[in-house]
């Protein structure tokens, strides 16, 4: 048998990768199979290449196919090249004008917040939310936001073991599944709150950016001052909902300048 030549396999692999990240979950080989219409056995070969190159993740509970995290890091290289990081600005300077805090954007570089912009208020505490600094996803407002409206296997992807989560201040999530119990939190509420997570006596609430499909590609978030009593994170009664409508106002604006829209 005559092998496929590398560039009809190479468009074919890329097709693949294309039907990955247009489903807001993960897909089986069937029915990528089915869709593109490419018979099972070289399915299963393209999956196999992207899964070994880190663009594609099997889930095997679910037989189904999902993004690998160097898509991820692809998307996130390329929102640091595009207009994101310009069209937010502005939008960055109005939040932390009309709240007092520190307002910075953020996107997911595998299962950390990478921070591609930031305007700092003199009223902030100094923070390390920099440009160009990466936080574990899971401990800030900003990761949170992402992560409450990406599929469930997509999440356990990227947070597979203990070993993927991090404690910095005694707070935040240890396990999938109390990480599962704050996406849900964020999801009710419509924004995402960290309290002394990063730093004590910070706090931290962001919403989310969609892109054409509705698909969570980065968020909009603001920092305060702020101190709960000492203790679990969950025993703050503070939810910030104050801060609520400028931040999800300033996440619809970026998402509506890049063309995007919010999901369902």
């Amino acid at each position: 048998m005559t092998r496929e030549a590398p560039a009809p396999a190479l468009r074919r692999g890329l097709t693949v990768l294309q039907l990955l990240a247009s489903r807001a979950a993960p897909v089986s080989a069937a029915a990528i199979a089915r869709d593109l219409d490419l018979p099972r056995s070289t399915t299963y070969e393209l999956l196999a290449e992207l899964a070994a190159a880190g663009f594609a993740v099997h889930l095997p509970d679910e037989r189904r196919w999902g993004l690998g995290l160097a898509a991820f890091e692809i998307g996130s290289a390329y929102l640091r090249g595009q207009p994101l990081e310009r069209v937010g600005r502005p939008v960055l300077v109005r939040l932390s004008t009309a709240t007092g805090g520190t307002a910075h954007l953020g996107v997911l570089h595998g299962n950390q917040t990478l921070y591609l912009a930031k305007e700092k208020s003199e009223r902030t505490p100094t923070l390390v939310t920099d440009v160009g600094v990466r936080l574990p996803a899971a401990l800030t407002a900003t990761g949170l936001s992402i992560l409450a409206h990406l599929p469930a296997g997509q999440v356990r992807a990227l947070f597979p073991d203990a070993a993927a989560f991090v404690d910095r201040t005694g707070r935040g999530p240890a396990t999938l599944p109390a990480l599962r119990h704050d996406l849900a939190d964020t999801r009710r509420q419509g924004w995402a709150v960290e309290d002394g997570r990063i730093s004590a006596g910070t706090a931290s609430v962001a919403a989310a950016v969609f892109d054409h499909n509705g698909v969570p590609i980065a968020a909009v978030g603001v920092t305060v001052g702020h101190r709960c009593p000492a203790g679990p994170a969950r025993a703050c009664p503070e939810s910030f909902a104050a801060l609520a409508p400028a931040i999800r106002t300033a996440a619809r604006e970026v998402t509506a300048a890049i063309g995007g829209r919010g999901p369902g």
